[in-house]
């Protein structure tokens, strides 16, 4: 699976009902093979990625694509990947609460 593939699957992971009062907007900065920037918007119950850093993300996700990967395979955890600075986390506040829906 590449980074656009994953990104790109995650409308279909989530129940809209989850999201109900969810907002807000990611950028996925990858870098690397496969890599690329993304935009992951969570609003009116429902999540929406574009190509392309877009509006004014609450949390900013940088990491080169074989990194990425490790982590949404499951081959590192992704907090060991954020301690080693693997993958960088601009608001990991804002991460942690939406991480589920994000599949992290």
């Amino acid at each position: 699976m590449t980074v656009k593939e994953f990104l790109n699957n995650l409308p279909n992971r989530v129940e809209p009902e989850a999201l109900a009062g969810k907002e807000s907007l990611f950028h996925f900065e990858i870098s690397g093979e496969d890599g690329g920037d993304y935009t992951v918007k969570i609003a009116d119950n429902q999540i929406e990625v574009m190509d392309g850093l877009v509006g004014d993300a609450k949390c900013t996700v940088k990491a080169k694509s074989k990194n990425f990967l490790k982590v949404i395979n499951g081959e590192t955890k992704a907090m060991m990947a954020v301690m080693m600075g693997k993958v960088k986390i601009s608001n990991l506040s804002e991460m942690m609460e939406f991480a589920k829906y994000l599949g992290f």
